[in-house]
């Protein structure tokens, strides 16, 4: 299905070029193709237009300039992919560059044995990266959320790591609002932030060499 998979990508980013929405675009391409719901998912995750992948791509900075400054992380969304890439699920490099797993969170997080080794694969290459601050933000309406933010805090004060975490209501609107240096691969925040950082992809990659990436970008 790869194949299919990367000609369904190359047509969805055309017509959402042309300006189709995207729920119209994806049945279309879907039902030319003839995808499942997931197989849908996967070529949504992976696309954007061409001026979205060079309105993205002016905007990124790479990891190391992570060194002394301020960082925002998008937290479920980091550590759900560094989940996924712990625990053998697939993960797909779209045409921004991003790594972006397949899950999906309806209201509630529940932990998982990746979360903790999650938190912590994290906690040291941010260690190593040497920014003067880091902010996680959760979202509160989220259920378990108070749960994860304790855990985040207690695991940063056992390492000294330089930690804060928030819950907010729209975690999307204040990474697109602030000015520090944000970690995330949502779609909705890529397109409307300042800086941003393929944090998730740096550590799958030189982290977790087991990692199961498809480039559904590639051919």
């Amino acid at each position: 299905m790869i194949p299919r998979l990367r000609a369904a990508l190359a047509d969805y980013c055309l017509l959402l070029g042309k300006g189709y929405a995207d729920g119209s675009a994806l049945k279309l391409v879907g039902d030319h193709f003839g995808l499942i719901q997931r197989q849908r998912m996967a070529v949504m995750r992976c696309a954007c237009s061409d001026a979205q992948a060079a309105q993205r791509a002016a905007r990124r900075v790479e990891v190391a300039r992570a060194a002394g400054g301020e960082v925002d992380i998008d937290g479920y969304n980091l550590l759900i992919t560094l989940e996924a890439a712990l625990s053998g699920g697939v993960l797909l490099a779209g045409r921004d560059g991003c790594l972006r797993d397949l899950a999906s969170i309806h209201g509630t997080y529940r932990r998982v044995a990746e979360t903790l080794p999650a938190i912590q694969l994290a906690g040291a290459y941010l260690s190593e990266l040497g920014p003067a601050r880091v902010r996680w933000l959760l979202d509160s309406p989220v259920s378990n959320s108070g749960r994860l933010k304790t855990l985040l805090r207690q695991t940063a004060e056992e390492h000294g790591w330089p930690w804060t975490v928030e819950l907010a209501q729209s975690p999307d609107g204040v990474l697109a609002r602030s000015q520090a240096l944000v970690a995330t691969t949502d779609s909705a925040v890529l397109d409307r932030c300042g800086r941003w950082m393929p944090l998730a992809g740096a550590i799958v990659r030189q982290r977790i060499p087991s990692a199961w990436i498809i480039d559904l970008s590639a051919g």
